[in-house]
């Protein structure tokens, strides 16, 4: 296999026809990776990634070709998946408002271009879900967030619509799955790519502890920064340092901070697929 692509957590080799799409053990915030690995976290991501794309399998194709025939070496974390011309956005759908959301919100009363009401704080559930895209940055560099109608000058409207179409479908199918397990899907991360027949597929990962907020719905209260299943937890020790990705090198993560992160990504697969890890 030929390594052709090292993301932020995750690496792509090419083999044969297919890619294998790998997860690591590396965390990243504010698009930055961090020097220390979260133990497990690779397959924890792969497998609740594989158990989204079945479940959501009648609502839109996804990548995946097999979850077994991959290198050894990488089993457990890796998937054998199909090559797609990668559509070069972020598509983020958002139902609460958090995180850059809430930043844009604070600045301008919008996100993305649209208009919200007046009076969302931290944690508020938005009227409906939105979607706020944003650039596809190389690693090291920050994705920027467009409007839509900047994503229909640059696919056209047909595919950019397609895109803003399905990741609000996603979204909310996956939040209604996972309300009924107690989480709140506050927001998130899809990627999509076209196949040889022009089908437009879901690629990378789905609804994770990386690509999304997950929090307790018996816990949520707005006004406030929300307990969460997902890196989080890291996004919030690392300012709670000091440290901003402009001001040096990234900190070693302590190991209980470590330790905290990898059951609450234990818990979100356990909770979301009701299987024991």
């Amino acid at each position: 296999m030929e390594l052709i692509y090292q993301g932020k957590v995750r690496d792509l080799y090419a083999d044969g026809d297919d890619l294998i799409i790998v997860a690591s053990n590396r965390v990243s915030v504010y698009d930055v990776v961090l020097p220390t690995e979260i133990p497990e976290k690779g397959a924890l991501l792969t497998a609740l990634s594989l158990w989204w794309f079945q479940a959501l399998g009648d609502l839109v194709p996804n990548h995946v070709v097999s979850a077994d025939d991959v290198p050894a070496e990488f089993a457990g974390r890796a998937l054998r998946v199909m090559r797609l011309d990668m559509v070069p956005v972020e598509a983020i759908a958002r139902g609460y408002l958090t995180g850059s959301g809430l930043a844009d919100y604070r600045a301008t009363g919008a996100v993305c271009g649209i208009d919200l009401p007046e009076g969302l704080v931290d944690g508020s559930k938005l009227p409906e879900p939105i979607y706020t895209p944003t650039t596809k940055a190389p690693v090291g560099d920050h994705d920027e967030p467009v409007t839509f109608d900047q994503t229909v000058a640059d696919l056209g409207p047909d595919l950019a619509g397609q895109v803003r179409d399905l990741t609000l479908d996603v979204y909310r199918r996956g939040a209604e799955i996972a309300a009924d397990r107690g989480i709140i899907i506050a927001d998130t991360k899809l990627e999509f790519g076209t196949d040889r027949d022009g089908t437009l597929r879901l690629a990378d990962e789905i609804l994770t502890s990386d690509s999304s907020r997950f929090w307790d719905a018996e816990l949520w209260k707005p006004g406030r920064s929300q307990p969460s299943f997902d890196k989080q937890y890291v996004r919030d020790w690392a300012k709670s340092t000091g440290w901003k990705p402009d001001t040096g090198e990234a900190p070693e993560i302590p190991a209980d901070i470590v330790d905290a992160t990898r059951l609450r990504y234990i818990e979100a697969y356990e909770r979301l697929t009701g299987r024991r890890w």
